[in-house]
């Protein structure tokens, strides 16, 4: 005999019922497995943030950021023998101790203490001379972070508005002390092994390099080829990119000093 439509109809409802819980049930998973994530993301950035906590105590910064860092270097020292400096860019979070290891990627994964993290620690580049400010250009890492953290302030210096609100930033050693500023900001990507190029065979060989970065700048000080012109040392601080395509955001600094020379009321 045949069936109706309403014998049909009936006894395709258990199959679209079980259809139904089976959908309801990746869901749910779905969601579980995204909250477990996120919570993991945000232990990971707790953690980060109680080893930069620590490491803080080990410097004192004023109030203004007129001053450099007061930092305990020998008590940092025994922490962490790879200490080469301190980079502190007042009104931001940016302010770490800065280690170098014999590579590049030791300290992406790893704090001071060697266990690891998601934010590592902040480092200059394996080819630079240590305590830094000695090469042509020496180069600064930090991660990215989205909660702020690390070179977070860093990254949005490719903003102008934000660059311009940034008028000085501290590199101290154990040895020497360097008041620097903006001079430029661009992005580039992670093969761009010019960007990490720390050796020069003259200052006239570096101010035609630091022209090329002018030519490709998203932001820099208005009178920015001026300063190039007196420019012997650059400081650069590199993070990760997560803009137009680009991997890498690198801000240029300049000693005061440097900057100074052409314009007297600089510096």
């Amino acid at each position: 005999m045949r069936r109706n439509a309403y014998q049909r109809w009936g006894e395709q409802r258990p199959r679209r019922r079980t259809w139904a819980v089976a959908v309801a049930i990746v869901g749910v998973v779905c969601i579980g497995a995204a909250a477990w994530v996120w919570i993991g993301i945000q232990r990971d950035y707790a953690a980060q943030d109680e080893v930069n906590e620590e490491l803080a105590t080990y410097t004192i910064v004023s109030d203004d950021g007129a001053t450099a860092p007061d930092v305990e270097w020998t008590q940092l020292e025994e922490v962490n023998p790879d200490l080469v400096g301190w980079l502190q860019i007042p009104g931001t979070t940016v302010n770490y101790p800065v280690y170098q290891a014999s590579d590049n990627d030791y300290y992406l994964h790893n704090t001071a203490w060697g266990t690891e993290s998601v934010g590592g620690q902040v480092f200059m580049d394996c080819d630079n001379t240590a305590p830094g400010m000695v090469d042509g250009q020496t180069v600064i890492y930090g991660h990215h972070l989205s909660n702020g953290a690390m070179f977070k302030p860093v990254a949005d210096m490719i903003y102008q508005e934000t660059f311009d609100s940034v008028d000085t930033v501290w590199y101290t050693t154990a040895t020497g002390t360097y008041e620097l500023e903006p001079l430029l900001t661009y992005n580039t990507y992670t093969d761009d092994g010019d960007a990490r190029r720390t050796s020069f065979a003259s200052n006239m060989e570096l101010r035609a390099y630091l022209d090329a970065l002018l030519d490709r700048a998203v932001t820099s000080r208005a009178d920015a080829a001026a300063i190039i012109s007196s420019t012997d040392h650059v400081l650069s601080l590199c993070t990760c990119c997560y803009v137009g395509g680009y991997d890498r955001t690198i801000l240029v600094c300049v000693p005061k000093d440097e900057a100074g020379a052409t314009d007297p009321t600089k510096g």
